[in-house]
This record gives structure tokens, C-alpha cells and sequence, in this order.
């Protein structure tokens, strides 16, 4: 693991396991970088990870502050979702418009006379391609979709569009990278790799987008509250 990558972790361990009321902050970045033996860059790096995901604000001149409702909830951050927008970049590869197939009539609830949308889109993280996203979305709903609003966020297209969104369900499975998605991504063939199939879901319960997506450097953190329940239910006998 990084430098910065532990520092980030054993932080975030830290601000979970004290919970005392109140507003507080971490110590200085000089205090920090003495106790971990790293650069005070790493430190830095590690404290604007933490910013970028919510778990504290960083106020100039006075430091970095726990962020108290970040800490009251269960925490989940990818190596996506912490990256900022000005970070990635998004290039079409392909878009048409199809009638659905039986699985896709029923996710989002159309029929055999209605359309939806296609499209492929390489993902470019600090200039590199990590994920390839094939996607789907109800053209009714998103009749002026472009590879304009491809190439940025789906997300606050949709919010654009006067939708509200209420859910993502998301399912992670190892997979090995195919000669055509090597080319793509410019990698070797057999790599690993992370298939990521998502759903967004509105509220009221429409589904607005299914996803699928091959991404060769993909890594999650959970943070959530002990589950006894489902402990229980596990060590139930079959």
C-alpha cells in the first residue's frame, strides 16, 4: 500500500473509533507527518483524499475538521466516486438507439413498441483509461441524449432533467479483461479487472440507467455500522 493510501486508511480508522460530541479537528499536518514518518506532502494527499469524500472539511488557515454527520453514517467511497470531475474525463465510443430486449422491457417497465438507448464511453482518470461503461437509458425519458452529455456527468444530466435520484444498486464481480476491451483501455489481455453492473433508480422507483462496466483499477472502502442480525442469520445451520 501507498504511503498516502495507509495514512488515508489508519485516519479514517481513527475518526471512527473516537466519537466524542462536539465539532474536532485533526492534528497539524507537521504533528502528523511526525508521527506516521512521511513527507508532509503525503500527509496533505491523505487529508484532501478524506476532503474529497466528506469525511472532513479543510479550512485554510485553521486546518482539517471532522465532518460529524460524515461520521453518524455509514461510509462508502471508490476509486471513482473520490476522484473530483476535473480529474476524469469521459470519450464516446458508441450511440444508437434499439428496441429493448426482454430483461431491459423489464427493469425499466416499457414495452415492445418503445426505444432505449445505447451507448459505450471510456472512462480517463488523470489521462488514463481505467473503465469501460456500456450503458442504457429510456429514451423517452432522455429524448435529447448526446454525445455531449455522454462525455460528462450522467448523473447531473438526469438531475437536469428535473428527475430526482433516490438509489444506485451495484454488484461487484472479478472478471479478466477480453482482447477487444485490452484494446480499449491499452492493457494486456487476461488482466483483471471488475465487472460493475449498476442500476439508478429514482424516486418513485423507475429505474433511469443500467450499467455495465469493466474497470482495471478499482478499489472500495466500506465503512458501516456491525450488522448482529445478519451475523445471527449467517450462523443459522442450512
Amino acid at each position: 500500500m501507498k504511503k498516502n493510501e495507509f495514512v488515508t486508511q489508519d485516519l479514517l480508522s481513527k475518526i471512527y473509533q473516537h466519537s466524542e460530541g462536539g465539532p474536532c479537528k485533526l492534528p497539524p499536518e507537521r504533528q502528523l507527518a511526525e508521527e506516521y514518518g512521511v513527507s508532509r506532502f503525503t500527509v496533505r494527499q491523505a487529508l484532501e483524499k478524506l476532503a474529497s469524500i466528506g469525511v472532513v472539511s479543510i479550512v485554510q488557515g485553521s486546518g482539517a475538521w471532522i465532518n460529524e454527520q460524515a461520521r453518524n453514517n455509514p461510509l462508502v467511497y471508490n476509486s471513482i466516486t473520490e476522484k473530483r470531475f476535473d480529474q476524469m474525463r469521459y470519450r464516446m465510443i458508441s450511440l444508437h438507439k434499439k428496441r429493448p430486449n426482454r430483461e431491459e422491457q423489464q427493469i425499466f417497465g416499457l414495452t415492445d413498441d418503445d426505444f432505449i438507448w445505447q451507448f459505450c464511453r471510456l472512462r480517463y482518470v488523470d489521462d488514463n483509461p481505467v473503465q469501460i461503461e456500456v450503458s442504457r437509458m429510456p429514451s423517452a425519458a432522455f429524448p435529447d441524449l448526446t454525445q455531449q452529455v455522454i462525455e460528462r456527468s450522467l448523473q447531473q444530466y438526469v438531475l437536469e432533467k428535473g428527475y430526482a435520484i433516490s438509489h444506485m444498486l451495484t454488484t461487484y464481480r472479478a472478471v479478466n479483461v477480453s482482447r477487444e476491451q485490452a484494446e480499449l483501455l491499452g492493457c494486456k489481455k487476461g488482466g483483471a479487472a471488475m465487472h460493475i453492473s449498476n442500476r439508478g433508480i429514482l424516486a418513485g422507483g423507475q429505474v433511469y440507467e443500467i450499467s455495465d462496466i469493466i474497470d482495471i483499477n478499482y478499489t472500495c472502502t466500506y465503512v458501516i455500522p456491525h450488522n448482529r442480525d445478519n451475523l445471527a442469520f449467517r450462523q443459522q445451520p442450512g
